[in-house]
């Protein structure tokens, strides 16, 4: 790895449209590194390439499609074997979730956040992970979440499909640790992000109250974080205090605590819109 110039690695990030997928690409952007970018929209996707191109003057090259559908990666990865495209760092960030109660929630909506935050995760990185250890160098960025260190109540698939992304990239890390590829696990906590409404959490607790990171700051972690090798990255002091805080609580009480964070809370006590951490990070 250390023969490579890092700033010619290209990367492939998914979910790279908004929030924290739009900041990495901005980070790796500033940095040199071409990018293949991948979102449903093609019509975001090309406003985020002209304004990398234009900020950056970093190579990018947009690929619109639907990660959910089961051929999804395998299309991204014979294109790109076709038109002898490199990827070096591979960035599993697109996912999604819903709160509600697991049994209200349409299982058409729950399957749909599994195929993105599990399947799409694990084909996409069965298909670009062997290259990178034939040609001996690689990094892999997969964005777990501080909900994947606990049970989630109104939020229990997304908890469950993030446990299951930092459970497997931990594992990953140990199978890879004497070749010259890396896995890392970004785990944010609460982030100014259209996670939010696209859950319909803007009215909760967790959006509202609780100590919300710009994206732009975790995307920044991320990165150094996954330039280093770092296995895992928790960005903001405060939730690596309350990561580490939960190891003395019991499965019960870090659920109730969570379950608290996903309430919605009255009109007169919200104090944040969406895009506020992140217009005030921008300036």
């Amino acid at each position: 790895m250390n023969a490579v110039n890092r700033t010619m690695e290209t990367v492939l990030l998914t979910g790279a449209s908004s929030g924290i997928g739009l900041h990495l690409a901005h980070e790796f952007a500033r940095r040199g590194h071409p990018l293949v970018l991948i979102a449903p929209s093609e019509a975001e996707l090309h406003r985020v390439a002209v304004d990398l191109q234009s900020e950056h003057k970093a190579p990018v090259r947009i690929l619109a499609c639907d990660l959910e559908q089961s051929n999804a990666a395998a299309r991204v990865f014979d294109q790109l074997m076709q038109d002898e495209v490199r990827i070096d760092i591979l960035v599993n960030n697109a996912g999604h979730g819903q709160k509600g109660r697991f049994w209200e929630i349409p299982i058409d909506r729950t399957l749909s956040i599994l195929r993105l935050n599990v399947e799409a995760v694990l084909r996409l990185t069965a298909l670009f992970l062997p290259p990178m250890l034939e040609r001996g160098h690689g990094r892999i960025l997969n964005t777990a979440s501080v909900a994947g260190f606990e049970p989630g109540p109104m939020l229990a698939v997304y908890h469950a499909s993030k446990a299951f992304v930092l459970s497997w990239s931990e594992a990953l890390a140990t199978e890879l640790e004497n070749t010259p590829v890396t896995s890392t696990a970004l785990c944010p906590g609460p982030t100014d992000t259209d996670f939010f409404p696209k859950a319909n959490m803007l009215e909760t607790r967790g959006f509202q109250q609780a100590n919300l990171m710009a994206p732009q700051d975790v995307a920044a972690a991320g990165y150094e974080g996954l330039m280093r090798g770092e296995r895992i990255v928790v960005p903001g002091a405060a939730n690596k205090a309350m990561v580490f805080s939960r190891r003395f609580m019991s499965e019960h009480m870090q659920s109730k605590l969570n379950e608290k964070l996903y309430e919605d809370v009255p009109p007169e006590k919200h104090k944040r819109e969406r895009g506020d951490m992140e217009r005030r990070a921008h300036k």
